[in-house]
């Protein structure tokens, strides 16, 4: 039987020892360094692709902290997610700029072509929609970010090639 990306198998560590193991082996190496719990979620992330709530729990317990240390990091910065994404990611600028520039209507006509909301991704683990702050690019706005390719001044009629932009890709 396959299993989802999003089986509980997948992302708790107290059910999977190889992943159990390749956080541990994170910790080991930088527990020590200044910063750690940041430099520690980000490497985590970086090889895991999110920090689930059972990840979590695992550090927490491994470092004797407080999950709720853990969880506040990984809620306060934008950059970290709970759940596996896609191989593709598109993210939606929603600062000021993009906001009044439209990036909403941006939003509505990517669900419609993808079936997603914010936050979701397709089942067969292709692409996720995100909304994320300012990116730095308001003289662009509106602005879209494929994984990590900047689109400015995108008009609704434009994410349709976008989207499709995305399929050529895999």
């Amino acid at each position: 039987m396959e299993q989802k990306h999003t089986d509980t198998y997948l992302i708790n560590p107290k059910e999977n020892p190889e992943l159990a193991a390749a956080i541990v082996a994170i910790l080991d190496e930088n527990k020590s360094k200044p910063g750690s719990l940041m430099v520690i979620l980000n490497e985590v992330q970086s090889q895991l692709g999110f920090v689930s709530e059972q990840i979590q729990d695992f550090i927490a317990n491994y470092l004797k902290v407080p999950v709720s240390k853990i969880h506040g990091v990984i809620s306060f910065y934008s950059f970290f997610t709970t759940r596996p994404r896609g191989r593709h990611t598109i993210k939606f600028c929603t600062g000021t700029a993009c906001y009044v520039g439209g990036s909403s209507q941006l939003i509505d006509k990517a669900k419609q072509l993808i079936g997603i909301s914010l936050g979701e991704t397709t089942q067969d683990g292709n692409v996720t929609m995100e909304e994320t702050r300012c990116v730095g690019a308001c003289s662009q706005a509106p602005v879209v970010v494929v994984d990590d390719v900047i689109h400015g001044r995108v008009k609704p009629s434009k994410i349709a090639q976008i989207v499709r932009s995305i399929d050529k890709q895999d």
